[in-house]
Order: C-alpha cells, then sequence, then structure tokens
C-alpha cells in the first residue's frame, strides 16, 4: 500500500522533494473562474452569491433568504443530541483554556531619555468564518476558527456554509451559537469568500477570512488578500509518524488511515528506521480499511500519496522531517526527545502512542487549523494573535530628540530623504 523510498544518501532527497511536489501540482490553479466569480459578486452582489450558490450546489428550490434567522437556530440546535452537545461544551471549555494563555500584554517604558514608547494590542472588529459543507462538515471547524476570535476580544464573528437547501448539520449550529457567532449565512464557495471580502446588502464586511475550504475557496481567498485578511492558504490534510521498532504498527496504521479518510488528495507518511515495520503497517491498513466507511477515500489518498521512508540514522529521519515539514507529526519511538530538539517545521506535534493527531482536531487544547503543503517552514498554526492588530506608540521629549535628532539626520541624507532631514531639523532649530 504504502511505497517505499529509501532514504540512504542524498540523491534520495531530491526524489522525496519530487514525491512531494506531486501532490502540490494536482492541486490546480482556479485564478480565471474564480477572479470572474469575485467581479460578479462584487458587480451584483446578493443576487450574483444566489445565482452561483444554486449553481454550484445544483439547488433547484427558490430560496434567497442568505442567512439563517434566530428562531431557525433554536430550532435545529434543539435537534442535536445530548451527548455531541456534551462533547462540543467540553471541546469548547479545552480549546479556550489553551487559547487564553496565549493572549498578550501590551508594554510601556521609557528609554534614558524619558521617550515613552509602548506596544498596544487590540482586536479585529469584525471577522468571517467559513466553514465547509457536505461530507466536510465539521463542528470542530466552528470551534477552532472562532474561539481564539473571541479570546482575543473580536465582538463580531459571521459564519458561511453552503446549506440554501435549510439542510444543515445540527452540530455546526449548536457550536455556532455556543461561539456568539452574529449571523450564520447559508452559501459557501468563492462567491461567499468575495461576499465576506467586499459586503453586499446582506453579507457583512468583514476584516479578516478564516477556515477551510475546497481549491476554488483557497484560491478566491488568495485573490482577496489585502483587500481582506485571510488566516492562510490551506491545502489537503497531512501527518507524517516517525516510529520505530518498538511501535504497535496497528495504532501506527490507524493514524496513517485517519488522515487519509480526510481527502482523495490527503498525504500519509510513515518515515522509520525498521524494514519490519513497514510491513506490519502495510498489513494492518489493509485489514483496517475493510471496515471503514470512508475505505474509497483512505484508499486513493494512501495510494496516490501514501509513503514509508525507510532510513538509517537520526539525522536522516529529521532531515526527511524538516523537508517534508508536515501539518501534524507523530512520535512513536525511544527517542522522541532527541526528534523534537531536531524539529524546525512542523505544524502541531504529537508524543507518544497515546497521543494521536485525532484528539488534536477536537479536544486537546491547540488549533487544528495548521500551515499544510510545506508552509510550516515559515508559518504557524491559528492562535490569538491571528484576530489581534499591533500598533506602536511613540512619544519623544525635547531631549530624547536633541540626542538622536542628528543620528536621524545622518540616516536620511545617507538615504537621499531630505524631507526627513529636514522634519528633525527643524524641531532643532525651533527648540532652541
Amino acid at each position: 500500500m504504502l511505497k517505499v523510498l529509501k532514504f540512504d544518501n542524498k540523491s534520495q532527497l531530491k526524489n522525496l522533494k519530487t514525491f512531494l511536489d506531486k501532490r502540490k501540482s494536482i492541486q490546480k490553479n482556479q485564478t480565471t473562474i474564480v477572479s470572474k466569480i469575485i467581479k460578479d459578486v462584487k458587480k451584483k452582489g446578493d443576487k450574483a452569491v444566489i445565482d452561483y450558490e444554486k449553481k454550484f450546489s445544483k439547488i433547484k428550490n427558490e430560496s434567497n433568504k442568505l442567512f439563517f434567522t434566530n428562531k431557525e437556530i433554536n430550532k435545529i440546535s434543539k435537534k442535536l443530541n445530548l451527548k455531541t452537545k456534551q462533547s462540543i461544551d467540553l471541546a469548547y471549555k479545552r480549546i479556550r483554556k489553551f487559547h487564553l494563555k496565549q493572549k498578550f500584554t501590551s508594554f510601556t517604558f521609557k528609554d534614558e531619555y524619558k521617550n515613552l514608547l509602548s506596544y498596544k494590542y487590540s482586536p479585529l472588529e469584525k471577522v468571517g468564518v467559513y466553514v465547509p459543507g457536505g461530507t466536510a462538515s465539521y463542528p470542530s471547524t466552528v470551534l477552532m476558527n472562532c474561539i481564539p476570535a473571541i479570546v482575543a476580544g473580536v465582538k463580531n464573528i459571521y459564519l458561511a456554509t453552503p446549506s440554501l437547501n435549510s439542510e444543515i448539520n445540527p452540530a455546526i449550529v449548536y457550536a455556532a451559537k455556543k461561539c456568539g457567532v452574529k449571523k450564520i449565512y447559508k452559501t459557501g464557495g468563492a462567491h461567499t469568500i468575495a461576499a465576506l471580502a467586499y459586503g453586499t446588502k446582506k453579507f457583512e464586511k468583514v476584516d479578516k477570512i478564516v477556515g477551510p475550504g475546497n481549491a476554488f475557496v483557497a484560491c478566491a481567498k488568495k485573490e482577496v488578500f489585502g483587500d481582506v485578511g485571510i488566516d492562510m492558504v490551506a491545502g489537503p490534510s497531512e501527518v507524517s509518524i516517525v516510529a520505530d521498532k518498538y511501535a504497535d504498527p496497528d495504532l501506527v496504521a490507524a493514524d496513517l488511515i485517519a488522515q487519509a479518510e480526510h481527502d482523495v488528495n490527503a498525504q500519509s507518511i510513515l518515515i522509520t528506521n525498521n524494514k519490519n515495520l513497514i510491513k506490519l503497517v502495510n498489513f494492518s491498513i489493509k485489514k483496517q480499511l475493510k471496515n471503514l466507511p470512508k475505505k474509497n477515500i483512505a484508499y486513493q489518498s494512501l495510494k496516490n500519496f501514501g509513503l514509508a521512508i525507510l532510513t538509517n540514522s537520526k539525522k536522516k529521519i529529521l532531515e526527511s522531517i524538516n523537508t517534508i515539514a508536515p501539518e501534524h507529526l507523530e512520535l512513536f519511538t525511544n527517542m522522541n526527545k532527541e526528534i523534537i530538539e531536531g524539529v524546525k517545521n512542523a505544524g502541531s506535534i504529537f508524543i507518544g502512542k497515546f497521543s494521536p493527531e485525532a484528539i488534536g482536531d477536537y479536544i486537546a487544547g491547540p488549533n487544528h487549523v495548521l500551515p499544510t503543503s510545506g508552509s510550516a517552514r515559515f508559518s504557524s498554526g491559528l492562535s490569538v494573535n491571528d484576530f489581534l492588530k499591533r500598533h506602536s506608540l511613540i512619544k519623544i521629549t525635547k531631549t530624547g530628540i536633541e540626542r538622536l535628532g542628528s543620528s536621524v539626520i545622518n540616516l536620511a541624507e545617507h538615504e537621499n530623504l531630505d524631507g526627513h532631514a529636514n522634519s528633525i531639523k527643524m524641531r532643532l532649530k525651533k527648540g532652541k
């Protein structure tokens, strides 16, 4: 099932990069189509949103109601069973508790010239949360995207999920209600991203859009960035598992499958120094797939993008990890601590056999919105900081400008910015 790549020399690193690039290349660029959709929404507003929603979702009813009323929200929430409600409540509590630790503190200090220098934080005013519909309709997406915004102090959170036909997962509605979402819009796709970015009569214009989506949604977020903030341009989910001869092959296989069932383009990679483990894991994968409801999705993912990297040293294990820069990294070895010290590129790291990635998706506490497709090389998971603006405050004293002014003048003149230099010279002259 898993293809095997022997990583025992430098030339194999090139083969690994080629394998990783293959998956990235199939994430087709939808820029031309998406640009037209965005242009139509900016021009025609809600009508364009409704037309595109009915076209892409193949909705035949005539409903033009773009968001759920409070009465509908309360009615739908009541349909959710008690056990799921309690699970959402527990997840909310744990995720909030973790994110409360991320809150930043503003600071002020005076330097030797009594200049007052400050750093201040303020929350965004309006945030749009996109939640996919269909097979990827997850209440965990609501919690992970809304809670850091709540902790940051965002007062106006708007959520959008495809449900113009009024068919919606009640767990999403319950989670959104618990998070104090102002409105739940019934549309999805690139047209909804455009509506949130630029505003319409019914859609609030937001400051930032967060949340996962298909290739069209990801492309739309990329296109509107600059006019509005975004969290990241995310690709299909991925996991890399480092395991040695002491690892349980059934648990390793289960976690590879758990990631593969997300999407046919998801990626599951095993990194090991034990050839026999690969055989045992492949055997277990075949056995476990037989009873999996989403076995066809998982099978395609593992067949096309699954990989077992066989290497003979800790150095090459780390080189593999840092080259892949996985969204999720699991460690099933007797040298986890040493590996962690050498990991530079990874979204979240799960340590030991009782820490499957699945627990991080729902209830551990840290955010599950993480960088994909190698972007963990330069970015991090969603946090409270993503919903805060940072402001510098500068108050210079007369002594301060007298002591620092000459250096500013020197630097400004060096950069041929005489206007800058003159703004300092005038103050020095007037200050005497």
